[in-house]
C-alpha cells in the first residue's frame, strides 16, 4: 500500500512539473505581456512624432491652412471643403492619439512613486508626462471636448465622459510641470531607447527634455491669448527656459530614401501624391521677393490655384520638403527653434516690450537659417559681378510693420516659416488669430473647418457622450468658441 502511495506521489510531481514546464514553454516571448518603462519609450516616442506630428492631421492641416492645395482624391475634396464632416475622416488620428496616450499612461503608471514597480525611473516618467501633454493638447486642439480623466481604463470603462477644453488645458500644464520636475530628479537615462535626445550624456539629455517641456508651455500659453489676458506674459516666462538654439529643437530624424524607412510625408508623396504648392503661400512669397521661396519649391513650376485646382497627380509644383525622393529623408518636426523665436516675438509685441521688433528679426533670421537661405547679402549679375546688396528684414518686413498691421506681419512671417511640415501649428495659429488671410473661395461658400469631426469609433461606441458639433460654425474654446 505504501508503494502505491509513493508511486502516486511521484506521478503527481512529474505531472505538476510537466505542467509548469509547458506553461513556461507556451509563453510567447515575442509578445510580452509586461515591459519595463525604458523599453516602452521607443513606442511612445514613435507614436508621438511619426504618428501625431506627421500623418493625417498634418496632411489635412496643410490643405486647411493653404500651404498646399489638395490636388488629388481626399485632399482634393478637402481643398473643395467637401466630405469633411464624415466621422471617418480622422478616425485613424483619433485612435492613434489615444494609443499614444495609452502608451504614456502605461509608463506613468509603471513609474508611479506609490503604486508602480519602477518608482525611481524619473527619466522615463518625465518623458511620458511631457509627451502625454503634447498628445493631449493636440487632441483637444483638433476636437475641443475630449475624454481624459475617465480614459485609459480599457474594458473597465468603454464610454468615458468628455471634458471641456478649459479643463483639459490645466492638465496639459500640470503634466509639463511634473515632467520637468521628474526629469530634474533623473539619475539615469534611457540610452538609445530615447530616440530624440538619447545620444547625449545624461545631464545634456535631461536639459534637452526640460527645455522642450518649457517650449511646449510657451506654445500652449500663447495659444490661450483669447481666453487669458496674461497668456503672453506666461509664454515669455516659459520661453526663457526653452530651446537655446536650433540644436535643441524637438525633431525625429534617421529616415532614409527607402521604403520602408522613409518619413511619413515622403511615403504619402510616393504612394498618393495628393498635394501641390498653393497660390496662397506663393503669392505671399512672391510679393515679398522672399529668398526662402527657391528653397521651398521650384519657383518656375505651375502653382495650384487654391480651392479651384484641377485633379492631378504631379501636374503642379510640389514642396521640396514633403515631395520627391530627397524629402523622404527629412526629419519629422515636433517643435522647431524658429517656432519658439516667433512665440517670443508675438508675445513681446502683445506685452508692449520695446524690443519686439528685434525679437521678430531674430525669429525671421531663425527661419532663414532653418530653410537654408540668406536673409541678407550681395546681389550678383549673370556674370557673378556684385551689383548691389539686399536685406530682407529691412526691405520687406520693416515697411509692413505699420500701425495696426504689426500682428498681421508677425503671423504672416510665422506662416511662411512653417511651410509646410509645421502645418498643424500654422492651423492652430490661424484659428487663434485669423491671420494671415486665407484665400480659398470655398471658405466663403461652404465654410472653413474650425475643428475635426468626432471619430466613428467614438460615435459608434460612446454616442451618449460625443458632443454634437458643426465643424464649420462651432469653434473650439481657445479660438473663441463656447463649451
Amino acid at each position: 500500500m505504501k508503494k502505491i502511495f509513493a508511486l502516486l506521489f511521484i506521478a503527481s510531481l512529474v505531472i505538476s512539473c510537466s505542467e509548469d514546464i509547458m506553461d513556461d514553454i507556451n509563453k510567447d516571448r515575442n509578445n510580452a505581456l509586461d515591459m519595463d518603462a525604458m523599453n516602452l519609450l521607443p513606442d511612445l516616442i514613435l507614436k508621438s512624432t511619426y504618428g501625431t506630428a506627421a500623418t493625417d492631421l498634418a496632411w489635412y492641416a496643410t490643405v486647411f491652412i493653404e500651404h498646399n492645395a489638395g490636388t488629388w482624391a481626399q485632399s482634393w475634396d478637402a481643398d473643395r471643403r467637401a466630405n469633411l464632416e464624415s466621422s471617418s475622416l480622422l478616425n485613424n488620428s483619433w485612435n492613434g492619439l489615444y494609443n499614444a496616450m495609452n502608451s504614456a499612461q502605461a509608463i506613468i503608471d509603471k513609474t508611479d512613486p506609490n503604486t508602480g514597480d519602477e518608482p525611481g525611473n524619473f527619466y522615463a516618467r518625465g518623458i511620458a508626462q511631457i509627451l502625454m501633454a503634447y498628445n493631449l493638447a493636440t487632441t483637444t486642439d483638433f476636437w475641443g471636448k475630449i475624454p481624459y480623466d475617465e480614459a485609459f481604463q480599457g474594458a473597465a470603462n468603454l464610454q468615458p465622459a468628455y471634458q471641456n477644453q478649459s479643463t483639459i488645458y490645466p492638465i496639459v500644464f500640470s503634466l509639463l510641470e511634473n515632467g520637468i520636475e521628474n526629469m530634474e530628479k533623473a539619475t539615469r537615462g534611457a540610452g538609445d531607447k530615447d530616440l530624440i535626445y538619447g545620444t547625449l550624456a545624461l545631464e545634456a539629455n535631461k536639459e534637452a527634455w526640460i527645455r522642450a517641456a518649457y517650449s511646449f508651455k510657451a506654445r500652449y500659453y500663447l495659444q490661450l491669448t483669447n481666453v487669458d489676458t496674461n497668456a503672453a506674459e506666461k509664454a515669455l516666462e516659459a520661453a526663457a527656459n526653452g530651446f537655446q538654439s536650433a540644436a535643441g529643437q524637438l525633431l525625429l530624424g534617421g529616415f532614409a530614401i527607402a521604403l520602408p524607412g522613409s518619413n511619413p510625408w515622403g511615403e504619402f508623396w510616393f504612394y498618393r501624391e495628393h498635394l501641390s504648392v498653393s497660390s496662397t503661400i506663393d503669392d505671399l512669397l512672391t510679393e515679398r521677393n522672399d529668398p526662402r521661396k527657391a528653397k521651398m519649391y521650384n519657383p518656375d513650376g505651375a502653382i495650384a490655384p487654391i480651392g479651384t485646382a484641377v485633379q492631378t497627380q504631379g501636374g503642379y509644383v510640389q514642396s521640396n520638403y514633403t515631395s520627391g525622393f530627397a524629402a523622404m529623408a527629412q526629419p519629422v518636426i515636433v517643435f522647431s527653434y524658429q517656432e519658439l523665436k516667433f512665440i517670443v516675438a508675438e508675445a513681446k509685441f502683445r506685452t508692449g516690450a520695446n524690443d519686439w521688433q528685434d525679437a521678430l528679426e531674430e525669429a525671421v533670421q531663425a527661419s532663414f537659417n532653418f530653410h537654408g537661405a540668406a536673409m541678407s547679402g550681395d546681389i550678383l549679375d549673370t556674370a557673378g559681378v556684385v551689383i548691389g546688396s539686399f536685406n530682407y528684414f529691412e526691405e520687406e518686413v520693416l515697411p509692413r510693420l505699420t500701425p495696426g498691421n504689426e500682428l498681421n506681419e508677425i503671423m504672416t512671417q510665422k506662416y511662411i516659416a512653417f511651410f509646410d511640415r509645421e502645418a498643424i501649428q500654422a492651423y492652430n495659429d490661424y484659428r487663434r488669430t485669423g491671420l494671415p488671410e486665407m484665400k480659398n473661395p470655398n471658405n466663403a461658400t461652404v465654410g472653413f473647418p474650425h475643428r475635426a469631426p468626432y471619430a466613428v469609433s467614438e460615435v459608434a461606441s460612446n454616442s451618449a457622450n460625443v458632443p454634437d458639433i458643426d465643424i464649420y460654425t462651432d469653434k473650439i474654446w481657445w479660438a473663441g468658441g463656447t463649451e
